[in-house]
């Protein structure tokens, strides 16, 4: 008896595997035709910028080259361009910006038929451009480069399906929180830097997980430590925030345990002067979201070393993390926060205290029973 084995399906592409691939490969990486799907347009714009660059290499930069907008151009033109042979070059690159605004009109201006064409039963009927433009990906012009983007489609589009069993849909969703901190590693790698994930995990805390401004930061802290340094949380502390990570952690513990000397002599290494303190107030609220996720996780039944993963916490906190949670009554990490929330207004022009004041009084407060 024989079995047939099922034809796989090609799940989209994310950007930094794509990045892998040209890396390895080369043009070889490049498919006729690329959708790009994804609302973190800093990884949208790298995918533009990489594919741009391998598909024109070898060519007089700008010659064979078209951009459009979808909506602003119909898909007639996109395709002829497409399919124009390359002129003293390898391969042509023909990029649409904005596709969904096609499936949004449902199709152009120019491809509906009018009242005033020809009568009803004569009239051929148009395909919408997504249509087409999956058709043209069916036979594609080799030496050409496509490159669609858009933020989403949706997934029963024909365009869409066909990205999928072809291999050519690559993904650019936003990075979640639990992966920022590898992601920024990486972006420390390419520019030379070694760089913790302690220490990557704390940027993502003062920055956010905007991938643009996580990169801006990575690239100023490089500059900073210079070629080839490793980027440490000193690095941070200089240049993005007055806090190092070890800090934090080390008054969240003696704020945990009631240790109201060891909380304020922490607190005291810390810079709270003007413009300082709202950035350690914020280092201060993202570790106790931290431990209210971590502690909502195990009481969903998680592992410590799952609710670790969930609540974005690095593997060797892991251990100090479950004894803050244990040691503390249900309702304390909401508590913190409210203060957390009253020390914020405080320092937006709410008191008339000095910041240093606001922040040890939150402090004070944290570590009452």
């Amino acid at each position: 008896m024989t079995t047939t084995r099922a034809r796989p399906i090609h799940w989209p592409v994310l950007a930094e595997e794509l990045f892998a691939k040209i890396d390895k490969d080369g043009a070889a990486a490049l498919h006729p035709v690329m959708l790009v799907l994804g609302e973190e347009t800093f990884l949208v714009e790298e995918v533009c910028r990489r594919v741009r660059a391998e598909a024109t290499k070898g060519g007089i930069p700008g010659f064979n080259e078209d951009r459009y907008v979808a909506g602003e151009t119909d898909v007639d033109t996109v395709i002829g361009a497409s399919r124009m042979v390359p002129m003293m070059a390898p391969r042509r690159f023909v990029l649409v910006r904005s596709v969904e605004r096609w499936e949004a009109k449902g199709g152009d201006e120019d491809d509906r038929p009018r009242a005033s064409d020809k009568p009803e039963k004569t009239r051929k009927r148009v395909d919408p451009p997504l249509d087409r433009l999956a058709a043209y990906a069916a036979d594609p012009v080799p030496s050409t480069v496509l490159l669609l983007l858009g933020t989403k489609l949706h997934a029963q589009r024909r365009v869409v399906t066909t990205a999928k069993k072809q291999g050519f849909l690559v993904s650019c969703d936003p990075v979640k929180r639990g992966a920022v901190p590898s992601w920024v590693q990486a972006r420390a790698r390419v520019r030379g830097h070694a760089m913790g994930r302690d220490v990557a995990d704390h940027l993502a805390d003062l920055v956010g997980t905007d991938l643009g401004a996580l990169d801006d930061a990575v690239e100023r802290l490089s500059l900073y430590v210079g070629p080839q340094q490793p980027i440490g949380d000193a690095a941070v502390a200089k240049l993005i925030a007055p806090v190092q990570a070890t800090a934090i952690w080390t008054l969240t513990d003696a704020i945990a345990a009631r240790d109201l000397g060891t909380a304020l002599r922490a607190l005291g290494t810390m810079e709270l002067g003007r413009g300082e303190a709202l950035p350690t107030l914020g280092s201060i609220a993202a570790t106790v979201r931290r431990l209210a996720k971590f502690e909502a996780a195990l009481t969903r039944g998680e592992s410590p070393e799952a609710a670790g993963q969930v609540a974005g916490i690095v593997p060797f906190r892991v251990g100090a993390t479950l004894s803050v949670v244990r040691r503390l009554p249900k309702g304390t990490f909401p508590r913190w926060l409210a203060l957390a929330t009253q020390a914020d207004f405080a320092l937006k022009g709410g008191s008339k205290r000095g910041p240093a004041s606001v922040i040890e009084t939150m402090v004070i407060e944290m570590c009452r029973r």
